[in-house]
């Protein structure tokens, strides 16, 4: 599965350093629900007879977790027909915006967010990341069908927090991150989820373009990618639903909610590179960790005197509450570090979105050496082709 945690109280998409989430799956298939799900639930039997039992818990909490989803979700249609308006009006402005997915962006037409679930909750999973102390690079997780990812994702926030602590007594920086919606890569129809339905418009169509990205192109072994090219999606997509729904008020919030973004990605952007620098130094060790922890007070200096300047970046607090560490600020590298690069091929590509996922799916198939030395070949390209004229009609 793949998912995307929430930094804040109010959802801002591109730096959720959760989209992934809780037992792992892999490329897309078409599926009927419940032979699927029992097959999952025999599967993470079966794996667990081969593992040791703290591994044999996680698949069975992740199966577990995923037959509740669809066990208790119910056609759209039908939720609407019982439901409060106001509920009823978010699932039929969830509707139009599913449509648009796939008629107007070329994203999967399939059973997925044509389903409501009640999930009780704020968040669906919860996801752990990790690192070394004195390191920015995410420790890695691998499964037998989804390859290897830089989280660990729990139905459970006690659980996660077991892991957490776990994690810490190894002498690791942890950051939990609540997930508010996952994609199973197409294996289910994923349903839409009381944690996100009444989310702003803009912040909606942001998660189920960026969800259903990834039942397009997922490469086993490389978050990073598969994370950044789903966030360009959803960019491309939101600048394209705007400029279909021409409302000012749609347009409004997602400038706000982008200005907010751009000032806090700025904020952990200096922050990331001064301490993978100093951790790449030949520093002493204790000499580090000083540095470190001046580093983390400098920036939650600097979020203090932005927020006083705008007070929207108050809905950061619950992230910065956790006591931002490395493995914090690389989880929002994972969602982000390579946009650009996927922003330059879609220019490339004339903005066209069919030919834009064939050449990423080119991409996908390169071994990850090759794979990332094209994207950084295209990040670099990026001043230049800003510098031309943008075809008429871009987004």
């Amino acid at each position: 599965m793949t998912g995307t945690p929430q930094l804040d109280s109010k959802p801002i998409s591109a730096d959720r350093g959760t989209r992934r989430s809780a037992s792992d799956c892999a490329a897309p298939r078409r599926r009927r629900r419940w032979p699927i799900v029992l097959s999952v639930l025999v599967g993470a039997i079966a794996l667990a007879a081969c593992a040791a039992f703290e591994t044999v818990d996680y698949y069975w909490q992740g199966a577990a977790g995923q037959w509740e989803l669809i066990s208790r979700s119910e056609p759209i249609p039908d939720v609407i027909g019982k439901s409060d308006a106001a509920l009823a009006q978010r699932l039929q402005r969830i509707r139009e915006i599913r449509y648009f997915a796939s008629h107007e962006l070329g994203l999967p037409d399939n059973g997925s967010y044509t389903r409501y679930t009640d999930l009780g909750r704020p968040f669906v999973t919860w996801n752990v990341f990790a690192t070394p102390e004195l390191s920015m690079t995410p420790r890695q997780w691998c499964f037998p069908i989804a390859g290897c990812v830089n989280y660990r994702g729990y139905f459970r926030e006690d659980e996660a927090k077991g892991e957490q602590q776990r994690l810490k007594a190894s002498g690791d920086d942890v950051y939990i991150g609540g997930v508010p919606a996952y994609s199973t890569l197409g294996w289910f129809d994923d349903p839409v989820l009381s944690s996100f339905v009444r989310w702003p418009d803009t912040e909606v169509a942001r998660l189920i373009f960026h969800e259903l990205a990834h039942q397009l192109v997922y490469v086993k072994d490389d978050t990073a990618f598969n994370e950044s090219f789903a966030t360009a999606v959803e960019d491309a997509g939101l600048a394209r639903w705007l400029a279909r729904e021409r409302n000012p008020a749609l347009d409004a919030q997602a400038a706000r909610s982008e200005r907010l973004r751009a000032a806090f990605r700025l904020l952990t952007r200096d922050a990331r590179a001064q301490l993978a620098a100093l951790y790449a130094s030949d520093l002493p060790a204790e000499d580090k960790r000083r540095v470190k922890e001046e580093t983390f007070v400098a920036m939650k200096g600097a979020y203090d005197r932005a927020k006083a300047g705008e007070p929207g970046l108050a809905g950061y607090e619950r992230w910065f509450a956790q006591s931002p560490n490395n493995a914090s600020l690389a989880a929002i590298g994972l969602y982000n570090d390579r946009v650009p690069a996927f922003r330059v091929l879609l220019a490339e590509e004339g903005n066209d979105l069919p030919r834009f996922y064939a050449r990423v799916r080119d991409l996908a198939a390169l071994p990850k050496p090759e794979r990332d030395a094209a994207l950084t070949a295209a990040a670099a390209r990026g001043p230049q082709l800003a510098a031309l004229p943008r075809p008429a009609g871009s987004p």
